[in-house]
């Protein structure tokens, strides 16, 4: 695995929060005349390595997109391979919890497997107290389904119409009490959001690689992030 010396390190502005759209499973194990559930299960691998690295360099938050709420639309057999991956990663999180990872899921687990809701819950539980890398995991997620959800919210609560400003609508997002993502990476040749955290990367900056996820390795996360240093962040201002 690749790691850059330290004193690198300080030498550029590292983004706060990152969120990574793993896209380009498919396509790898197109390439190598293999089935699409080789190519997820290298993808897992990999998002495996990229967290332990955003945890070693000191990102703080790291959101990443594991399935959306359209994914469902894919072929049966595909779909119970992605939580049959799950389920395995699951059961392996007390080596993250060693590695001070704090893990949490975002999006609506209603249509989940029983067993995979319970995983998670164990999972967020047993890692409640790490103060590593803060790290989301986005499974049945849609950005505007969780306005939706948010909008719900806080009728639910009885907020009045006046009330509600754009602090109230962050507060009941799945990512309350978040900094929103400043840096969003999407390897793979695609270039579109595709209903990822659509309200909260107002102000992200975006960077693009033909890098198939599975390929995706360190060394490329740090290009990614030496350009971010570089840029200039204004935020509407001169």
């Amino acid at each position: 695995m690749f790691f850059r010396k330290k004193e690198k390190y300080e030498e550029r502005v590292l983004p706060t929060h990152i969120a990574i759209i793993m896209d380009g499973n498919g396509r790898w194990a197109k390439k190598r005349s293999l089935p699409r559930s080789a190519g997820h299960a290298a993808g897992s691998k990999t998002f495996k390595t990229i967290a332990r690295y955003c945890n070693k360099i000191g990102i703080r938050y790291l959101t990443v997109y594991a399935f959306s709420t359209e994914n469902w639309k894919r072929p049966k057999s595909e779909v119970d391979n992605i939580m049959n991956i799950l389920r395995d990663y699951l059961k392996d999180t007390d080596n993250f919890k060693e590695e001070n990872i704090k893990l949490q899921f975002i999006g609506d687990r209603g249509p989940l497997a029983e067993d995979i809701k319970e995983l998670m819950l164990k999972a967020e539980a047993d890692s409640a107290d790490a103060t590593g890398l803060h790290l989301n995991i986005a499974l049945n997620y849609g950005g505007r389904d969780e306005i939706v959800h948010a909008v719900k919210s806080i009728i639910r609560n009885g907020i009045g119409v006046d009330d509600i400003t754009e602090r109230t609508i962050s507060d009941h997002l799945y990512t309350a009490g978040q900094p929103d993502p400043d840096f969003i990476i999407r390897p793979s040749g695609e270039y579109r959001l595709s209903n990822y955290l659509i309200w909260q990367s107002a102000y992200a900056e975006y960077w693009f690689s033909d890098v198939l996820w599975p390929d995706f390795s360190p060394r490329d996360l740090d290009r990614a992030i030496d350009d971010f240093s570089r840029r200039n962040r204004r935020f509407g201002g001169v």
